[in-house]
């Protein structure tokens, strides 16, 4: 991605996410930590959902260091230009695409997670919510995968 288109989807992505991590809610999305306990099977898989998100969501701030870590790391090795190694400079931009994604995952699971969706059809949105359950499981893979990449390929904070 160039720089200049990823600007605008950054801005949007920062709100989202800001707008996730200062409500209780969700942006209207029921956390498990402000609603009882599920009453239903459909509850359970609506919690079970947010339960996967509430546990990765705080991990994107260190995505963005990571990126950014990453980013300045590759930068400089641009500057040493014939003495740098190719293989830390391939690993570094593989790292950065891996933590682009994963960045890229949580907004786009955020913006599509429609919590009233199918409302009026029990059997239609348990497999909505089966279905967001394992979106959201890929995203928290992908999370965690390019964390542990970063951790061991430029140690962010």
């Amino acid at each position: 991605m160039h720089s200049n288109r990823l600007i605008p989807f950054v801005l949007i992505a920062g709100l989202v996410v800001s707008s996730c991590q200062d409500s209780t809610t969700h942006s209207g999305h029921g956390s498990s930590s402000s609603v009882s306990a599920p009453q239903t099977p459909e509850d359970s898989l609506y919690h079970l959902v947010m339960e996967v998100h509430d546990e990765v969501m705080p991990k994107i701030g260190k995505v963005r260091r990571a990126q950014q870590t990453a980013q300045q790391r590759l930068d400089s090795l641009s500057l040493k230009a014939k003495n740098t190694d190719n293989t830390y400079r391939r690993q570094l931009e593989q790292l950065i695409s891996e933590l682009n994604y994963a960045d890229f995952a949580m907004d786009k699971w955020m913006v599509e997670f429609n919590t009233d969706s199918l409302k009026d059809n029990l059997t239609l949105r348990m497999q909505y919510l089966q279905d967001e359950l394992d979106k959201v499981k890929k995203v928290k893979s992908a999370i965690l995968t390019s964390l542990a990449s970063a951790d061991s390929l430029v140690r962010t904070p």
